[in-house]
């Protein structure tokens, strides 16, 4: 209905937030298959670090572009995938305005570069929309519990809107949107600052600082190995016809933030105890996806046990150099507020 045939047989992928972690590994995956890939980042919480291994490759190409600005592509496109937005509470409420634009006007950016190159789009929401969950586990059908006032509201109500513009292009066969609700999700490449539980433990322990573990430590996560969610995200991108409707990506283990401390104390030698602070404002109690629509519609479901996602995570951040501190940090502009190695996009 959308999409015409490509005359020389290849296909081309435009990843927005392809410097960040989940997007990243996106792109590996993607070349790997031998999809070309334009990446886009602006690297506000992306980092090139993450894709220079990639930067001689003939399939790839990257692009510094804010998305909540006009991007123009002259190459032919087939996928949009829109990973661009920080997802981790401290990064977004950073600049909550510029998250809120992201998810919006950014999306809006992407669904108008999809439509005028009938390329097929996959929009990366999230769990957030489902907020503090009153209904467990969570299938798609829930329409959630937000705070739409909240400190979290930036990032929560910016991805249902997100999912707003997805599905009205959808129902007027402007562009085929599909839409992937992607629960916590860990591995290498995870910013070691980034605030979130699981590069936060594994930070923490490898310096034999205290885990930091906020409320009573019973409040719930479903953690999905990286190379799983990658797997989950093109499924959904190439399934036909069209789900219509969003997806959960997850796993659908369920365990509470004070066991995966514990595991994480059990595989760094020299950790420390833990240290309990206050639960932040709208700090979901209970997170678990229910992927029935996944496993039916995608044949798909997660692979890869806690045990060993958390060893290879733990051994990437312990092979951080120490020559280079910041290997797993933001990178930040040099003086000349430039980026060196890479094209620049700049905004209209």
């Amino acid at each position: 209905m959308f999409k015409k045939e490509r005359q020389d047989g290849r296909r081309k992928a435009l990843v927005a937030g392809g410097a960040g972690f989940v997007g990243s590994h996106l792109c590996d995956a993607l070349l790997a298959e031998g999809t070309d890939i334009i990446c886009v980042d602006s690297l506000l919480t992306g980092s090139f670090d993450n894709v220079r291994a990639l930067e001689n490759h003939p399939g790839f190409r990257f692009i510094e572009h804010d998305i909540t600005s006009t991007l123009t592509i002259g190459d032919e496109i087939d996928e949009v995938y829109n990973l661009a937005c920080a997802a981790s509470p401290p990064r977004y409420q950073a600049d909550p305005s510029h998250t809120l634009l992201t998810n919006v006007v950014g999306t809006a950016n992407l669904l108008a570069l999809a439509e005028q190159h009938r390329a097929a789009f996959l929009q990366a929401s999230t769990s957030e929309i489902y907020g503090d969950p009153e209904v467990h586990p969570q299938p798609e059908t829930y329409r959630g519990s937000v705070n739409c006032t909240g400190p979290r509201a930036c990032y929560d109500e910016g991805k249902r809107a997100a999912e707003t513009l997805c599905f009205d292009h959808l129902r007027q066969e402007r562009v085929d949107a599909r839409v992937a609700r992607i629960f916590n999700t860990y591995g290498p490449r995870m910013q070691q600052d980034d605030g979130r539980i699981v590069s936060n433990l594994i930070f923490q322990a490898l310096q034999g600082r205290p885990l930091t573990v906020y409320g009573s430590g019973r409040q719930t996560r479903s953690f999905c190995y990286v190379s799983d969610m990658v797997a989950g995200l093109i499924a959904l991108m190439r399934v036909s016809p069209n789900p219509g409707a969003p997806v959960n990506l997850g796993n659908p283990e369920e365990l509470p933030v004070i066991e995966l401390a514990r595991r994480v104390l059990d595989l760094v030698p020299g950790a420390k105890d833990i240290d309990f602070l206050p639960l932040p404002e709208d700090d979901p109690q209970r997170r678990r996806p229910d992927i029935a629509r996944a496993k039916a519609l995608l044949d798909w479901e997660p692979l890869v046990p806690l045990s060993k996602g958390l060893a290879s995570t733990i051994d990437w951040f312990a092979a951080l150099s120490p020559e280079n501190p910041d290997r797993g940090k933001i990178r930040e502009k040099d003086a000349e507020g430039t980026y060196n190695g890479y094209e620049h996009q700049p905004s209209p």
